[in-house]
């Protein structure tokens, strides 16, 4: 049986910074399983019209790999994509990756304390699995009745059908989230006719559309200290916004007013005014950028219906007033599979249940990175690590020390298998959601995709990204577990 140091599942920002993490330690024995065929994760796969970073560019790099080059302030999937071919090309990554191999499952073999990998290709196993697959992965498509008879053609955002041609076409957008917000300004002009499926109203203020001039480009080139001094103004920006997340009084006093000024400056229609005005507090969902989405929906080819979908016929859809709306295409930009990720049905741990058994609707880890009972098994951007106001690289290169920390002391100590003891995840997991209350999540008056089926927030980190940095810095030997193979018949206990 082929075997490996450490496996990697995912080849994009998460899974090429662990590469990187792992090289950089000494550890040669490296191999990451990427079931598209090129690497990039969601900057791959999200290749819609005008789909762009809503996190300045210059933070939206990794720290060790800085990126003078950027032209615009925010970063298009281009150019964000062929950096990280780049990076990767440089660390000469490719040669380690495996692509059109998918991760089919997972299973802890207690007794040979390995991993036995069942992939698209054939099976392997790994002393180390890290999942690298991103949140924003799997496409989430809503079950609509009478989807499945409508003639015309429909796809998800994040699978964007560049084949079909949009000019004169009739098209339905169905979401009015962080994709549609980009893509329907891009597309509006070249449709017959565009109506959009609103469930609720997005938060949406403008964006600074800032071009990266080839001087300041050769700057940043030739004076690096330079770019991490801009880097490190941004980041400081941006955390100092976490106070507004935190206090939902707070934002609708200092940032709501900004965003109804936008809306009333740019849709003269009362009506509609209305209609895209939110009932709930700012960063309750995911706020939004953009100078163009409100001009759009105010063109004369384009429709936007708050009622519902009752059903999808062959020629179109009806909306729950029973208006039938002739259409041809479908777009749907209705998010991903977040809080119930299929990799959590593929990983099977040590007492044979999978993490969508143990989560039960609601994914915990600690330090949303490790998972009891799931020895050396390590999560990039698992539950409650993204951000509302800042980079999520910045939790990701904190999750690579912690992990990298874990792993030196299993070395150290000549144990097998490593992982966080039950009552240590608990408690984390418990200050995590003391910490969340009150919140702009918790009490903002929203329903989002930060929350899983149970209304925890388990997407999100309730603190700053620094104060992330420094609880995960320090690696805590007693609050894990440590052993040999089964087979070794050696106890298992608490590192000390």
């Amino acid at each position: 049986m082929e075997h490996h140091d450490v496996v990697i599942a995912g080849s994009g920002f998460s899974g090429i910074a662990m590469a990187l993490e792992l090289l950089r330690q000494g550890r040669e024995d490296v191999v990451i399983l990427e079931r598209a065929d090129d690497l990039g994760g969601t900057w791959r796969d999200n290749s819609y019209p005008g789909c762009a970073c809503d996190i300045p560019s210059i933070v939206y790099s990794l720290a060790g790999e800085p990126n003078p080059g950027w032209t615009q302030a925010f970063a298009g999937q281009e150019e964000i994509w062929a950096y990280l071919r780049g990076v990767a090309e440089r660390h000469g990554l490719p040669a380690r990756m495996r692509f059109g191999c998918e991760l089919l499952a997972a299973t802890w073999d207690v007794a040979d304390a390995v991993w036995r990998l069942e992939t698209s290709t054939g099976p392997l196993t790994a002393g180390v699995l890290v999942s690298a697959v991103g949140a924003l992965t799997d496409p989430a498509v809503p079950d609509l009745p009478g989807l499945d008879r409508f003639a015309g053609t429909a796809f998800h955002s994040a699978r964007w059908d560049h084949g079909h041609d949009l000019r004169g076409r009739r098209v339905a957008v169905v979401g009015t989230g962080a994709s549609a917000v980009q893509f329907v300004p891009e597309i509006r002009p070249d449709v017959q006719r565009l109506v959009v499926f609103q469930r609720t109203p997005p938060w949406v203020i403008g964006r600074l559309e800032v071009a990266l001039g080839a001087r300041w480009r050769r700057f940043l080139a030739r004076v690096p200290v330079a770019g991490r001094l801009v880097r490190g103004a941004v980041c400081a920006a941006l955390e100092s916004r976490h106070a507004l997340y935190r206090h939902p009084r707070l934002m609708a006093a200092l940032n709501e007013g900004q965003g109804r000024r936008l809306l009333a400056r740019q849709v003269a229609d009362p009506e509609l005014r209305a209609r895209l005005t939110p009932a709930y507090r700012m960063g309750c969902k995911r706020l939004l950028l953009s100078n163009t989405w409100y001009p759009a929906l105010t063109a004369g080819n384009v429709d936007v219906v708050t009622d519902g979908i009752r059903e999808v016929v062959a020629d179109g859809i009806v909306d729950d007033a029973g208006t039938h709306h002739r259409i041809d295409t479908i777009i749907f930009a209705t998010g991903f599979r977040v809080t119930d990720q299929p990799i959590a049905q593929r990983v099977v741990g040590r007492d044979g249940r999978t993490l969508d058994d143990v989560w039960e609707g609601s994914p915990q880890a600690y330090y949303g990175t490790a998972v009891a009972g799931f020895p050396n098994f390590f999560m990039l951007l698992g539950p409650n690590t993204g951000l509302g106001h800042n980079s999520v690289l910045l939790m990701i290169e904190s999750q690579l020390r912690y992990i990298s920390a874990a792993l030196a002391y299993r070395d150290r100590h000549g144990v097998a298998w490593i992982e966080p003891r039950a009552e240590a995840q608990a408690a984390y997991v418990a200050e995590v959601d003391a910490a969340m209350a009150g919140s702009v999540w918790t009490a903002g008056g929203c329903v989002s995709w930060y929350q899983d089926r149970t209304g925890r927030v388990s997407t999100l980190w309730p603190g700053t990204a620094r104060s992330f940095g420094r609880r995960i810095g320090r690696f805590h030997p007693a609050e894990h577990r440590a052993g040999l193979p089964a087979a070794s018949l050696e106890p298992a206990g608490a590192l000390s």
